[in-house]
């Protein structure tokens, strides 16, 4: 006896002490497929490299937003199938992209102009890390060769509204929502919402992810298992509606 209840000591210690994980979390279309719900008729809008260049595959039927690339181009439609694929067509990913009707493709300078001048009305950001206090991560790792900001610290200077599509947690199941980023800043206060493949959460102003949704079949405990920073949760938590 004495030896299956020491087996059982062993067994619990270990579990409790796994990286998160579940099976339940969206994927990043289904990240992208959230964010466009935030979108309003009439915005100009930047969408950053990886998962937010996905959100203009699930733009709302008859709603006209213009989204808009630091490369220099405004008008950019959903990704093109193999038979429309034009290589000189890239957003700032270098990815390639299709043309609305009424598109304008101009220089890098007047975009970033665009950018600067407050002119987009939502920028989607991806991340690498936020902090509970709206400071974002998102260009570099130390150690590793990056081929520069792009147009991220502009962005985040700039933009009016800033909402990050990101993984809640890494690929060791370690939370990327964090008291403090420990990557270097892209830019400090900035971010208002981010939508994870695990939650939507709003960045308070005197500092705080608070839950605004669930994914599918998640759970709030296991959202506050994979958020190191300051969560808060009031009431009942809706899941997201895709």
């Amino acid at each position: 006896m004495l030896f299956l209840k020491y087996k059982v000591i062993i067994v619990l210690f270990f579990t409790e002490n796994q990286p998160f994980t579940t099976q339940k979390m969206l994927d990043k279309n289904g990240i992208a497929k959230r964010i466009a719900q935030e979108l309003k008729d009439g915005y100009y809008v930047n969408l950053g490299i990886g998962i937010p260049t996905l959100v203009a595959n699930y733009i709302p039927e008859g709603m006209n937003v213009v989204l808009q690339s630091e490369n220099g181009l405004l008008g950019i439609g959903p990704f093109p199938t193999d038979a429309d694929v034009d290589a000189d067509l890239v957003n700032a990913g270098k990815q390639t992209i299709t043309m609305v009707k009424g598109s304008a493709l101009f220089s890098s300078s007047d975009s970033f102009a665009m950018i600067r001048g407050e002119h987009v009305d939502l920028t989607i950001l991806g991340a690498m890390e936020v902090s509970e206090n709206g400071d974002i991560a998102n260009w570099k790792i130390p150690g590793k060769m990056v081929k520069g900001m792009g147009g991220a610290m502009d962005l985040v200077a700039s933009a009016k509204n800033i909402i990050v599509a990101m993984q809640h947690v890494n690929k060791a199941g370690e939370s990327k929502l964090l008291k403090k980023c420990d990557l270097p800043l892209t830019g400090i206060g900035c971010v208002k919402k981010i939508v994870t493949e695990l939650a939507v959460l709003e960045v308070l102003t005197e500092g705080g992810f608070k839950l605004l949704e669930r994914a599918p079949g998640v759970s709030v405990e296991e959202i506050q298992k994979a958020t190191e920073g300051k969560l808060i949760i009031e009431g009942e938590i809706p899941e997201m509606k895709l």
